[in-house]
């Protein structure tokens, strides 16, 4: 009669390691948040430094670039090296994501979160 119940204890492992996982991807969010990347342009004129989630956390221009004739081109060495940083900081985190999933023992490739 209870024939078809012998696979709860594989559902309660399967559930116990579904919240393992959510509770390493939280922990995972967190330190994307500590870790820094560095977007440049202009050989190193304008530097722009975000976390690993994509926030900019600092803008670092070099004073010789501040003529108002180049207006235009400092705003596209700021833009070029905010890409660069947020470029950066989303191959970063599919790194770390990608190390995760293979802790976890998942096949290479899968992408989380789900």
């Amino acid at each position: 009669m209870l024939k078809g119940l012998g696979g709860l204890g594989d559902m309660a492992k399967m559930m116990k390691q579904a919240q393992d996982m959510q509770g390493k991807m939280a922990q995972m969010q967190e330190e994307l948040e500590n870790v820094l990347v560095e977007g440049v342009s202009g050989a190193g004129l304008v530097k722009a430094t975000a976390t690993a989630k994509g926030e900019l956390k600092s803008l670092d221009i070099d004073p010789s670039i501040f003529n108002g004739e180049d207006k235009e081109v400092v705003e596209d060495l700021i833009l070029a090296a905010i890409k660069d940083a947020q470029s950066k900081a989303t191959e970063r985190a599919q790194q770390e994501m990608a190390k995760m999933a293979e802790g976890l023992g998942l096949p290479p490739g899968m992408k989380l979160p789900f």
